[in-house]
């Protein structure tokens, strides 16, 4: 896994750019995909600490995004969060059904997302 490396999943350009300023200036690495498709194959690839995802995506939504890597070996131990605008309890537990392993509902205060991802982040980038 890539400690210090934050998986962003965001299909809305303008959230993309507010957590992932916020999480750069706080120390992160960035990894940005605009789609659950593409947020699946960059977990393949960069193997981030964190994955924030998003659940209404484009191509592939952000439950069976989750799922894909939570079923596949090499991603299976990355902590996903929900990162959406589906605030309802019913969506929270369809998320943590789905295999994520917190929930922030949009719009989530940007200290709350950087306490989210500080506390799942690999051990290895406690510093940060």
């Amino acid at each position: 896994m890539s400690a210090n490396t934050v998986l962003l999943v965001e299909d809305n350009p303008d959230n993309r750019d507010i957590y992932g300023t916020f999480l750069r200036h706080h120390g992160f690495t960035v990894v940005e995909a605009a789609d659950g498709a593409e947020g699946v194959r960059l977990a393949r690839v960069c193997l981030p600490g964190v994955v924030l995802m998003d659940v209404g995506l484009p191509v592939l939504d952000g439950l069976e995004a989750t799922r894909l890597i939570k079923a596949d070996p090499a991603t299976a131990d990355i902590p996903v969060v929900a990162l959406t605008a589906h605030a309802m309890e019913s969506d929270r537990r369809a998320a943590l059904d789905a295999g994520c392993d917190g929930y922030l509902a949009k719009p989530a205060e940007l200290s709350r997302v950087l306490e989210v991802v500080r506390s799942l982040m690999p051990v290895a980038a406690g510093g940060v």
